[in-house]
């Protein structure tokens, strides 16, 4: 599969674009790099690129396709929430925009091997990066935290029947691929949904092994910190988790949160780390048509004001609706998230 093939081109690319406003002599953190879209179209408005991804085979094919604008992109291949640490070791204090898309890339998807999706067989592995794979979390995981991750991070009303169904399958034998896993779903809740009844499954599996709702929250914050006062934040989010954080952070940031909040003291004014937020943009039709995959992305934007950073306490987390799961994992690791 190319970089040019539609299933890889860049959802919402013009509009992140607008948004990023990039220039000659700026500083634009590609915060998923993939297959280099945003980057690319970065470059040729003139600005240099710090590109993230954690991938080894996307950073591999970066540096192939970009050759010649190694003077202007530098690619990084480590987790995005790890912004603010990378940027200080290549002597970068401050950027003009953070650029974020969100979510399992398609390339990702494409290789059966990487066990992303049930569409063919593969291991089931799920990983982005290092670490665990999904194969090693149903091996071990208790039952009532299995449904906890499949509701919490996949938004499956149906949990509970799963977490019974798939822990039965597991003591008869071991999960290793996807199609097990993808069939124990389909005998769970049958046929009749207009979704595959294995999607919101593989979607909380997938985003709970990769950490991706805590690599969000983190990776706003450290963006907060390095933006420029007029800097750009711009985030794609693909699903109402995402999008929610993305929304409820900013709406928090720019002093815009309910103030109803039972996690915050009543009264206490929130200074704006954060102005000018936009509506969600959605794709245009005809982009849906020619790209399937860009159907449920939604983008955001916001400038940095000069207002120092908040400070993101426990209480002011916790007011944005963070899932139980995902909130203890931050308390867990509470010095790197402050």
């Amino acid at each position: 599969m190319s970089a040019t093939d539609p299933r890889h081109l860049p959802v919402l690319c013009a509009e992140a674009v607008a948004a990023a406003a990039p220039a000659a002599g700026q500083r634009i953190v590609d915060l998923t790099f993939g297959a280099g879209g945003y980057s690319a179209a970065f470059l040729a408005a003139g600005a240099d690129v710090i590109a993230f991804d954690r991938d080894p085979t996307a950073i591999v094919a970066g540096r192939h396709r970009f050759a010649t604008m190694a003077d202007r992109l530098t690619l990084v291949q480590r987790p995005f929430d790890q912004l603010e640490v990378a940027l200080e070791e290549l002597g970068i204090a401050n950027v003009d925009a953070v650029v974020g898309d969100y979510g399992v890339s398609s390339m990702q998807l494409d290789q059966g091997e990487r066990g992303f999706s049930f569409m063919a067989d593969g291991p089931l592995d799920m990983r982005m990066g290092d670490g665990p794979t999904v194969a090693d979390l149903l091996a071990e995981v208790d039952e009532a935290d299995l449904a906890n991750i499949i509701y919490q991070y996949g938004e499956d009303r149906q949990s509970r029947r799963l977490a019974k169904m798939i822990v039965t399958a597991r003591d008869e034998a071991p999960l290793t691929t996807t199609g097990q896993l993808a069939a124990i779903a389909e005998k769970a809740l049958g046929q009749g949904a207009k979704i595959h009844p294995a999607t919101r499954l593989f979607q909380g599996l997938r985003i709970f092994i990769n950490d991706e709702l805590g690599q969000i929250l983190r990776v706003l914050m450290a963006a907060e910190r390095v933006l420029i006062a007029g800097g750009r934040l711009v985030a794609v989010s693909f699903h109402s988790l995402e999008d929610r954080l993305v929304k409820r952070f900013l709406a928090a940031a720019s002093g815009k949160a309910d103030t109803a909040s039972r996690h915050m003291p009543q009264g206490t004014p929130t200074p704006a780390s954060f102005s000018s937020l936009s509506k969600a943009i959605r794709p245009s039709a005809a982009e849906v048509a020619a790209n399937p995959r860009a159907r449920s992305a939604i983008m955001r934007s916001a400038l940095r004001t000069d207002v120092p950073p908040l400070e993101w306490t426990p209480q002011r987390l916790q007011s944005l609706g963070v899932p139980p799961m995902v909130f203890s994992s931050l308390q867990q690791s509470w010095g790197s998230v402050l």
